[in-house]
């Protein structure tokens, strides 16, 4: 017969198996959901295995310089490489994620990063704690699916990647965006793509948080220009060009 102390032993064990794992994080949202397969065996099997009755999945936000975009971490890789910008539910075909972030009443555009998800709000009015616990359940029960984040046919496009038509001086401007200047604007939920430089003007497309943020033409004028122009002096200025679509929606 079991001894009291051998019990005590048992039922401190069984106690710490079902304890649940326990995450942190700044500005962070805990998102549980519990395993529901309660089924117990009767023999033991063959092989020891650990059981987890339950599991975290933590999503956290951070503030970026236009208060209508937030940043949102899921604490896992987003996209492999580069980053997507969808301004409209119409473009979002290619993105499973993209097309379920839409369907929440309030969301005026969708930015996938590396390792973050940057939704921009159509309507200033709108306090970001109705819309959060959306975005919140909609990121979580599609990282549950499997589903790839883009199609394989829609991956990024490598904007800065160098090409045998660039010469020195285009091949510094792409090596400094990739380097220095995006991965700053990335941490804002932002990015900027190249797109091209001509009579000593670099035209840079901003997207994510920087397209709609009040603070974009100093980040553009005071941030980027500057830093371009203290390495590369055949830079005299950047603008900031915007695709049709944008200006109609901005207009």
């Amino acid at each position: 017969m079991a001894t009291y102390r051998q019990v005590g032993r048992l039922l401190g064990i069984s106690t710490r198996l079902s304890r649940p794992l326990v995450g942190s994080g700044y500005h962070s949202a805990g998102i549980h959901w519990t395993s529901h397969n309660t089924g117990v065996t009767r023999r033991w099997p063959k092989t020891p295995f650990w059981v987890v009755p339950a599991r975290t999945m933590f999503i956290q936000t951070q503030d970026t310089p236009n208060p209508n975009s937030l940043k949102f971490l899921p604490g896992r890789t987003v996209l492999e490489s580069g980053t997507m910008d969808f301004a409209a539910p119409r473009d979002a075909f290619c993105s499973p994620l993209a097309r379920q972030l839409f369907r929440i009443d309030g969301v005026k555009s969708v930015f996938l990063g590396p390792d973050f998800i940057t939704i921009t709000k159509s309507d200033g009015n709108i306090e970001w704690k109705i819309i959060k616990p959306d975005v919140f359940a909609a990121i979580m029960d599609f990282f549950t699916t499997g589903l790839p984040v883009v199609n394989e046919e829609s991956a990024p496009s490598a904007d800065t990647a160098p090409s045998d038509d660039d010469d020195e001086v285009v091949a510094m401007i792409k090596e400094l965006l990739d380097t220095r200047i995006r991965p700053t604007v990335q941490e804002d939920g932002g990015d900027v793509l190249y797109r091209g430089f001509e009579d000593g003007i670099v035209k840079l497309k901003l997207q994510g948080s920087c397209t709609s943020c009040p603070s974009s033409i100093v980040t553009l004028k005071s941030g980027i220009q500057n830093m371009l122009q203290f390495y590369v002096p055949e830079v005299e200025s950047v603008e900031q060009v915007k695709d049709d679509e944008e200006e109609i929606a901005q207009a």
